[in-house]
């Protein structure tokens, strides 16, 4: 930690140019001699387990800072039993070995920590850059939780180098995984940049696209995009985690969380409504995001079976029921069923008191909804719908619409008797 006095002495220098190398004399006397339990203090938790996201000390937002790649360099090697499946086999980016370039000719501040930080780390053991505690953090675990981004940079410049960028700690997450986690979005670009892994799960079968997904974490997310657009590493997009979710599935189920959340607030301020808001553009965009990078909506959950149609339903989730039936094969998607032979309408038809259920089912029926097609245990959509003059006002308006578009609308005139 450093006094006012030499953040004056670094904005100083930074204005007229100067390097003085004896600014951050004790930045890492603790990493360097390790023994000490380098700097361990309050930051650590990730989101929920264990790390909590700490502010890095400066925003660094240049998209330029990142070294280039040589494509014509690169090392193959075979995947993790749990990403077999990933075809072709994925490869590491090659470890960036130079400094960060200069932008236009002139010398950053983020520049000059890296150089700081490559002087300070210059000649460290890779023993002691690959020691873990007994969280079995590693300095880049640290580092990346603490939002220390130039020591990250140079860290995980040497330890690319050494092989052993995707350490884990006890919750199975590397240091990328903990970036993702706590939305250290330049952190993610830069240690993919290195190399790091992407097709790597924690203890929860989790990818660190799933955690950007479940969090909503859309800088991250979108950092992971533009990383994979140029890179020689495959992602598995549709890997499943314990839970039996994909990420997309994982980022419709936030977003149907926050939906529920909204209908059930009664009379919220406006703070909490702009926020809430806030969150569900978040997730939403998060969702366009994992399409555009080849997540499919049809795909369904090891569980019971379900697509992201599906889960849209469960919510009566409007906006995303649009969006999935506005996508090019929404036909074939809209009545395909769960395990138990459940479609998108068996589903919506089966909410109790549910103000957007009639908007839903207009809309599935509109897109091809099938109101006749019959579960496993013989249900029609309409049997589903629950009893009373609620029921009675869906029956109707489903009837009408159905007899509109030429559905079997007589299947729900004869289901309550």
């Amino acid at each position: 930690v450093h006094n006012k006095h030499t953040v004056k002495e670094l904005i100083m220098m930074k204005r007229l140019g100067r390097l003085h190398e004896q600014v951050f004399e004790q930045l890492h006397e603790n990493i360097v001699h390790f023994g000490c339990k380098w700097i361990r203090s309050q930051e650590k938790k990730i989101l929920g387990h264990k790390i909590r996201a700490v502010k890095p000390e400066i925003d660094f937002s240049e998209p330029s800072l990142y070294l280039p790649i040589n494509p014509s360099f690169h090392n193959n090697f075979l995947p993790s039993p749990e990403n077999g499946h990933v075809t072709p086999e994925y490869i590491q980016t090659p470890a960036l070995q130079r400094d960060a370039p200069n932008v236009n000719g002139k010398l950053t501040f983020f520049h000059w920590q890296i150089n700081q930080e490559a002087n300070r780390m210059a000649g460290t053991d890779p023993e002691v850059l690959n020691m873990q505690d007994e969280d079995g953090d590693t300095i880049l675990h640290i580092a990346v939780a603490q939002g220390k981004r130039a020591l990250a940079y140079v860290l995980a410049a040497k330890m690319a180098i050494n092989g052993s960028l995707d350490i884990k700690e006890h919750n199975n997450q590397t240091a990328l995984q903990v970036a993702a986690a706590t939305n250290q979005h330049l952190i993610v670009q830069d240690l993919l940049a290195h190399g790091a892994q992407i097709n790597t799960r924690d203890s929860w079968g989790r990818s660190p696209l799933h955690v950007c997904a479940e969090k909503g974490h859309l800088l991250s997310l979108q950092s992971i995009q533009r990383a994979f657009s140029e890179s020689w590493q495959s992602i598995d997009i549709e890997m499943h985690n314990y839970d039996g979710l994909t990420p997309l599935q994982a980022a419709v189920l936030s977003h149907n969380n926050i939906v529920k959340e909204v209908r059930c607030l009664e009379n919220p301020c406006s703070f909490i409504m702009t926020e809430l808001i806030h969150r569900k553009q978040l997730y939403m965009e998060c969702i366009r995001t994992l399409m555009l990078m080849g997540a499919r909506c049809g795909t369904k959950d090891l569980k019971s079976g379900r697509t992201s149609l599906h889960m849209a339903s469960e919510e009566a989730n409007i906006e995303l029921l649009h969006f999935f039936l506005d996508q090019p094969l929404a036909l074939a998607l809209v009545n395909v069923e769960t395990f138990n032979g459940n479609t998108a309408l068996h589903i919506v038809s089966s909410l109790q008191n549910h103000e957007a259920q009639v908007d839903a089912v207009k809309l599935l029926l509109r897109r091809g909804a099938n109101p006749s097609a019959k579960n496993i245990e013989n249900e029609q959509p309409a049997h589903l719908v629950p009893e009373g003059p609620t029921g009675e006002k869906y029956i109707l308006k489903v009837k009408s619409i159905s007899m509109r578009f030429g559905t079997q609308g007589q299947s729900f005139s004869k289901l309550r008797k």
